[in-house]
């Protein structure tokens, strides 16, 4: 007697067949796609520092020129905790591959990173990685230009994840980014507007006292005030996202972020 082909249990195997199928179509395909998944987030990373130093033009800068104009920065690994940069023997005794470090993953990672307390974690991110890396630039002089540093924060709804860069006095801005956040767009979403970004160039982080007196302002900046160096354009309807901004800077570039790192590079400690 011919077997019904449809059966319930005919009909399982198919499908069984099915998925199995698929799932080693997906699982091959995932595997041969890594090399090119891990290079175009290299390529985004290495897009976004460019960025934020202002080297890469949107709509001028070629793909082919991140990787030449990427290659003129000095990576250095950090120690936050001990707040200091590591030598490159250190690095290598630690065994961490500079150039590929992901510092969101080592967050995660209870014997490289620290929970912060409520004091502390003024940028809502809960746990921060012990290590961190720094991009220098250097002039034909051998003295850094600019230095570029990753920052994250919390916002209104999401966690926001760029780099600032900072010129050679270890003060004025010279860009930031945001390649990563869930802000809401057209409010909190702005950050990643280019003329928002834009306003950032010139200003500078730190005061007279060497604290942070970076501050995002509700409304717009009076260009009359004695402090408006020190501010930033609010995000209109975005209250929480601006200070998210805010804090995230104020954590990151104040001295549990590279406060202490910035300074040793500013007296050439380093």
């Amino acid at each position: 007697m011919a077997k019904n082909k449809d059966s319930m249990s005919n009909i399982l195997v198919v499908a069984l067949s099915v998925c199995f199928a698929c799932s080693i179509v997906v699982s091959a395909t995932a595997v041969l796609l890594k090399p090119q998944r891990i290079a175009n987030k290299d390529a985004d990373r290495n897009k976004n520092i460019l960025q934020a130093a202002g080297l890469y033009k949107p709509g001028v800068t070629r793909g082919s020129d991140i990787d030449e104009l990427f290659a003129s920065f000095t990576l250095r690994m950090v120690d936050l905790q001990e707040k200091r940069v590591l030598d490159d023997a250190e690095v290598e005794q630690l065994g961490f591959d500079i150039s590929r470090y992901d510092q969101r993953k080592a967050s995660k990672n209870p014997d490289i990173s620290k929970d912060l307390s409520t004091a502390e974690d003024i940028a809502s991110i809960s746990r921060r990685a012990r290590y961190s890396v720094v991009y220098l630039l250097h002039d034909d002089a051998g003295q850094v230009d600019k230095v570029v540093v990753p920052v994250h924060g919390y916002g209104l709804w999401s966690i926001m994840y760029g780099f600032v860069s900072l010129q050679g006095d270890f003060n004025t801005v010279s860009g930031i980014t945001f390649y990563e956040q869930g802000e809401t767009a057209g409010l909190g979403g702005e950050v990643v507007n280019p003329v928002w970004r834009g306003s950032w160039v010139g200003k500078r982080i730190y005061g007279g006292d060497g604290d942070v007196a970076l501050t995002v302002v509700k409304g717009r900046v009076d260009p009359t005030n004695t402090n408006a160096v020190h501010q930033i354009d609010g995000l209109s309807g975005a209250t929480l996202t601006s200070r998210g901004v805010e804090n995230l800077v104020g954590y990151w570039l104040g001295d549990e972020g590279f406060g202490p790192v910035l300074n040793q590079l500013q007296s050439g400690a380093i």
